[in-house]
């Protein structure tokens, strides 16, 4: 299995050059076609300044979007020269969100940035647009630490597994890193017993499936029940040095994990490798 088109958020922050840096070698690695993406956000003016400051507004706007725009340019094209007719450009103006959505159906892969609200001034859908994204789109997404990662990553993958419907498409999705691995390890915490929920030994019939793939795969459970999972998960991928952790997302409403927490939203605030995302 492989990916053969990969789609990648190409925005001017300051995390970009190293989401960049990750998408061109994952296109190198599988020889996919690399698809860069900025979106020029559209900006509404209350009715109260339009009639008087709308026309300079929407100059100003439009200079600021054409700059951002020529910067993201640079940067993609710098990082995906060796990939040459594999690259794609694609500069369109919309809703962040939505726009990226719905690119993101055509590609097998969409990789965006965690974003970094402590230090880059962001606007609310792009510091949200991963969660949205794995959501919205249909598409297997790929968020990248804005520390950067490792060269190479995916060689050591750590599987959040709990028997889920989100767990089970995460696997699927993340079969072309899985099937290259060096190391893959099942971890499930806090097992749930009986119908519905592991089986016998947790995890074992995951790893089997696995096994048939020609991945040798380890199971490993944990019960740490004043832990959360999100916490657990980054503590045992650190333990384990994994390069990339694969996951389901939003196994319960996006709105009940907003109000009371989860691991996903956890995961995406934490992160401190790359994580592979399926709803």
């Amino acid at each position: 299995m492989t990916f053969k088109d990969i789609l990648v958020h190409v925005d001017d922050s300051k995390s970009c050059p190293a989401r960049l840096a990750a998408a061109v070698e994952l296109a190198t690695a599988f020889d996919s076609h690399l698809i860069g993406l900025h979106v020029r956000p559209r900006f509404v003016f209350p009715g109260v300044i339009a009639p008087d400051y709308g026309g300079e507004l929407s100059r100003l706007q439009a200079q600021y979007a054409a700059e951002g725009a020529e910067t993201a340019r640079v940067l993609f094209d710098a990082a995906a020269r060796p990939l040459g007719a594999r690259a794609e450009w694609r500069d369109v103006e919309g809703d962040v969100i939505d726009t990226v959505a719905l690119h993101a159906r055509y590609a097998d892969l969409a990789i965006v940035g965690q974003s970094d609200a402590a230090t880059e001034d962001l606007g609310e859908d792009r510091r949200h647009l991963a969660d949205h994204l794995v959501l919205d789109a249909g598409t297997p997404v790929l968020v990248i630490p804005f520390v950067g990662c490792a060269p190479l990553f995916g060689k050591r993958i750590l599987i959040a597994w709990n028997a889920s419907r989100e767990a089970r498409r995460a696997i699927g999705d993340a079969m072309p890193f899985i099937e290259r691995a060096q190391t893959v390890k099942v971890l499930a915490i806090n097992p749930r017993d009986g119908r519905g929920g592991h089986g016998d030994v947790a995890g074992a019939d995951i790893c089997l499936h696995l096994a048939r793939h020609g991945v040798e795969a380890v199971c490993e459970s944990v019960r740490a029940p004043d832990v959360s999972v999100g916490g657990m998960l980054l503590s045992r991928a650190a333990d384990d040095g994994a390069d990339l952790l694969v996951m389901g997302a939003y196994g319960r409403s996006r709105l009940r994990e907003l109000v009371l927490g989860g691991a996903t939203r956890h995961i995406l605030y934490h992160m401190t490798i790359p994580v592979l995302l399926s709803h």
